[in-house]
């Protein structure tokens, strides 16, 4: 009897350990189950879908929040045409390009405002010239550079079509002035049409206006400023701003007073004005 017993009693224990192991390899499966489960909700909260509004259409977006704000301006300018420079994105205030999304506080129900202009836009301020000559830019050095702009086609067709603007403002030789606390007025593009430009310092931005439209330009995206006076009137330049990395993306002014110009040049090139 007592042989008996204790065969029970081993089988018993080899039954138990049997299920001990069954249950412990049960449990490292359920606990592997799980760790995935939470590696891939990490990996899943690690990116974030919002919207995107520009011009009245909406962009659907799918981006890391560990991105910064300048990376998502890049990954618009594919889908908008607006260069990352020039963009400006809003959502409780403005965006600034070091934040990333997660500092930003966006969520799947996030809805950022983009303003910006493309190129083209800006353009169509003051269309570019064509020029075939080389010599119509203000950097031209050499035998064809002596003739002064105004004086080459198509700038001395422009100045002699429309003249002097009646409301332009007050030119001063010879002088060098800080901008003035008003918008710069009195200007005209290449088709005639009058331009003001105003300065937003605390905004980095440049607004060009006519009295139709307002398209508010980064300064850090403009790539050169460049400008000469106008033969006989000194007192006045005209001024090309290159909007896009080729000088026929120039937009030109005319009648810009002379005080002013070194002042433009340097708020928009970011350059320390030396007064």
């Amino acid at each position: 009897m007592e042989i008996i017993y204790k065969k029970e009693l081993s089988i018993m224990d080899s039954i138990e350990n049997k299920e001990n192991t069954e249950s412990s390899t049960k449990t490292e499966k359920e606990e592997k189950s799980i760790n995935v489960e939470e590696s891939t909700d990490l990996v899943r909260d690690k990116t974030v879908s919002f919207t995107v509004m520009f011009n009245k259409q909406k962009y659907p977006i799918t981006f890391d929040l560990d991105k910064r704000i300048l990376d998502l301006k890049k990954h618009l300018a594919e889908s908008t045409s607006i260069p990352a420079e020039m963009q400006k994105l809003t959502y409780k205030g403005i965006l600034k390009d070091e934040m990333t999304l997660q500092e930003a506080s966006i969520t799947k129900t996030t809805k950022i405002l983009l303003i910006g202009s493309t190129v083209s836009d800006l353009l169509k301020i003051a269309p570019p010239l064509n020029a075939s000559n080389k010599s119509g830019t203000v950097e031209s050095t050499g035998a064809t550079a002596k003739e002064p702009l105004s004086k080459q086609k198509p700038h001395c067709n422009i100045l002699e079509k429309y003249g002097k603007p009646d409301d332009a403002m007050i030119g001063v030789k010879g002088k060098r002035e800080r901008l003035p606390p008003v918008p710069i007025t009195g200007m005209y593009n290449s088709k005639g049409a009058k331009i003001r430009l105003t300065f937003k310092m605390e905004q980095d931005e440049v607004w060009i206006s006519t009295k139709d439209r307002t398209n508010k330009v980064k300064m850090q995206s403009i790539h050169n400023v460049s400008s000469e006076p106008i033969n006989g009137s000194e007192e006045y330049h005209m001024m090309a701003i290159q909007l896009g990395p080729t000088e026929q993306s120039r937009l030109w002014l005319y009648w810009v007073p002379s005080q002013y110009v070194n002042a433009i040049k340097d708020t928009i090139l970011g350059q320390w004005q030396k007064f």
